[in-house]
């Protein structure tokens, strides 16, 4: 028996976005399911920034369609506001104010107040282990500290879905680390959609699926395992005096495909181990180093774009500031 899929967290279709002259966004399409943890990887000037705020409602759409939580963001703006958590890059707390005070004025944005604030608050508190900060200044706190109240605000009126840009931003490992356990805790055991931007590869190992988004386009998506299977065996990255000349002998003698990338030579190979005797046997004094190892997701960044992750888009302008 066939039957219709469960409405969508987020379904985005055919969505571009321009400042001036230059297009953030182009016909980027997808779809996130409910209880998933989802993540936008890409580097500086990929899009993210310009997709975060069009989810969040802080930008209009200009082309294309966006539905959150079965409501179309042009229409229904207030509706997705009430059910959405925003946890944005940039520090939105108050540093003079206590994190109690912090949050009491989160939830007056919300109605939220009497018996319900008091409830709310304990439980995140509680589950963010901030119960014995909660009369602390702001200011006095670490950055995980901070970026957990920050989290806190963000889920005080109990959304179904998500949303943070850069969430791991000035966080330590072990904050990082504790970071993502609560927010797979949040899909495990409330079921929320999380979504998140990142321009860090090893944090995007850690989700269910992630977007990877360059110069605007959506250029992969899938699980973290299916896209490093995409790339098929080993990777072998090969330092020589001169790549053209190293990556033509290779396709004359050999018939691989490498690429230049970075100034050395790379490809993928099932066999790994087995040819690279035959690559440095054919290349002879050329090598200087033959580096082997298992797909990433810096490969499948470069077997999708050319181009290794942070090699473009550090510098990039979308009109008002740098699109991440």
């Amino acid at each position: 028996m066939i039957t219709d899929r469960p409405e969508p967290a987020v379904e985005v279709t055919r969505l571009s976005h321009h400042y001036g002259a230059r297009r953030a966004l182009d016909q980027v399409s997808f779809r996130i399911d409910r209880g998933e943890v989802f993540v936008f990887l890409g580097p500086n000037g990929g899009g993210k920034t310009t997709l975060f705020r069009v989810l969040s409602t802080l930008i209009p759409v200009q082309s294309g369609d966006v539905t959150l939580l079965g409501f179309d963001v042009t229409r229904d703006v207030m509706a997705i506001r009430e059910r959405i958590g925003v946890v944005f890059q940039a520090p939105s707390l108050d540093k003079k104010l206590t994190v109690r005070e912090n949050l009491a004025y989160q939830a007056a944005l919300y109605g939220i107040g009497g018996r319900t604030f008091e409830a709310r608050q304990a439980e995140l508190l509680g589950q963010l282990g901030l119960t014995d900060r909660a009369g602390e200044l702001t200011e006095q706190l670490s950055g995980g500290l901070r970026r957990r109240v920050e989290l806190a605000k963000g889920l005080l009126h109990a959304p179904d879905l998500l949303l943070l840009d850069e969430p791991s931003t000035g966080l330590d490992p072990g904050a990082r680390a504790d970071l993502w356990e609560y927010l797979g805790r949040l899909r495990d055991e409330r079921g929320v959609t999380v979504v998140l931007t990142t321009h860090l590869l090893e944090e995007a190992e850690r989700a269910d699926r992630i977007a990877i988004l360059d110069q605007g386009k959506l250029v992969a998506l899938d699980s973290p395992a299916a896209l490093k299977a995409t790339v098929g065996g080993d990777t072998i990255t090969i330092d020589v005096d001169d790549p053209s000349v190293a990556g033509q002998v290779l396709r004359d003698a050999m018939q691989l495909e490498p690429h230049v990338v970075d100034g050395q030579l790379r490809l993928e190979h099932a066999d790994g181990h087995r040819l690279i005797p035959q690559i440095v046997d054919r290349l002879g004094q050329q090598v200087r180093a033959v580096v082997l190892g298992k797909p990433s997701l810096e490969d499948v960044f470069i077997a999708k774009t050319g181009h290794r992750f942070h090699e473009v888009g550090a510098s990039r302008d979308d009109g008002e500031e740098a699109d991440g």
